[in-house]
């Protein structure tokens, strides 16, 4: 299959919609399929670098891609300049005509996947949306209203396309409830290889914690959607370190409300893995989450996980066997759990092993399997309509 994959996000963007997509490429080229993906460029000076094609132009960040990268120019989201919004751009349309696409994929949809919607439409050509965002909730988060402005937008598109894939039962739910058609699951998987408990790495756990102090670790975006202060009973814990891995507009705040707490900024690939096998704890805090990818790799890394009873970890989080479920926005519960299991190494020991022998079986193979077999129904759907 000739598979475009436009998405609001693209390495060396670090977060959940991007490594997603990029593991889908991977995943598309190993089974022999071609794909192309259409996303924002990542800085002016790097989007001044690509030719009108999206040729890359001199190497750079894309040329380590799985395959060919159409970049539109796009600007920093104001107040959060890591991420960047895609301008209109004729490129999305000939780039599915250019490849002579068989299905597009929206990862993410919402402004280029709008876009990448209606080239698609105009060229006939099938689309599966794949919903990873909680729109809605970041729009009660950031504006304090516009949920339902935000619930019309992700309607719209994900009506238009043939296929919705949701992450999880409760996006799935979410989803159904809000009156879009045609969604079925499509969980994430995990690298099963590169996370591992094995690389728990002493020397580092006398750096993070010199005391000898358990060490709870938080991964992933500083952004208010994210609620991270809610580990500030967790740095009132005896014996009890907090060490923060991620950037974003929260970091100033976060180091005031978190005292004593280690920040490592954004780390990546095998030092951000050797830094989840050597907590002793991972405790989310976000209740906006529609998968929660860190999560899984925790667990990957045979460690206990706290989340929030809500969202993706619903359905990752066996309550008692591989971590616990807190009530969400619940600072207090929080702490408890954290202390609870701070309290006991054997419980710890028995969450991490349940914790990996759940996620063994959920590599990014075999969900990109399922995801091709998306793909080949949709296509078979339509194939049946147009006789």
């Amino acid at each position: 299959m000739r598979v475009v994959i436009v998405t609001e996000s693209f390495p060396p963007d670090v977060n959940g919609v991007a490594h997603c997509a990029l593991q889908t490429a991977r995943h598309l080229v190993d089974r022999g399929h071609a794909p192309l993906v259409v996303a924002p460029a990542t800085s002016p000076k790097f989007a001044a670098s690509f030719e009108e094609g999206g040729a890359p132009v001199g190497g750079g960040p894309d040329a380590l891609s799985p395959c060919p990268i159409v970049r539109v120019p796009s600007i920093p989201l104001p107040g959060y300049p890591q991420v960047r919004v895609a301008l209109p751009s004729r490129r999305v349309a000939a780039a599915l005509a250019e490849h002579r696409a068989d299905v597009v994929h929206l990862a993410s949809p919402f402004i280029l996947g709008v876009r990448g919607m209606a080239a698609a439409a105009k060229l006939g050509i099938p689309a599966v949306a794949v919903y990873q965002t909680d729109l809605a909730g970041y729009a009660r988060t950031y504006m304090g209203a516009g949920e339902a402005t935000a619930w019309r937008r992700i309607r719209s598109v994900h009506t238009a396309a043939d296929r919705t894939l949701a992450p999880s039962s409760a996006a799935l739910h979410d989803l159904e409830a809000h009156g879009v058609p045609r969604v079925r699951l499509w969980p994430r998987g995990v690298d099963t290889v590169r996370f591992r408990p094995d690389l728990r790495d002493e020397a580092l756990r006398r750096e993070l914690a010199p005391n000898g102090e358990l060490i709870v670790g938080y991964v992933g975006r500083l952004a208010p959607e994210k609620q991270v202060e809610l580990l500030a009973g967790v740095c009132g814990l005896d014996g009890v370190r907090l060490v923060v891995v991620g950037d974003g507009p929260s970091e100033t705040s976060l180091r005031e409300a978190l005292p004593g707490a280690v920040f490592l900024g954004r780390r990546t690939g095998d030092e951000l893995a050797r830094i989840f096998a050597s907590l002793d704890v991972f405790a989310h805090t976000g209740p906006f989450e529609t998968f929660c990818q860190t999560v899984q790799e925790a667990m990957a890394s045979g460690v206990p996980v706290v989340a929030p009873a809500a969202g993706g970890p619903l359905d990752l989080v066996a309550h008692g066997r591989t971590g616990l479920l807190v009530p969400p926005r619940d600072a207090t519960a929080v702490r408890d759990a954290v202390a609870a299991l701070a309290a006991d190494p054997a419980r710890r020991a028995e969450y991490g092993a349940a914790g990996r022998a759940t996620v063994e079986g959920r590599t990014w193979a075999a969900v990109g399997d399922q995801l091709i077999d998306h793909y080949a129904e949709v296509l078979s759907a339509r194939t049946v309509v147009a006789a």
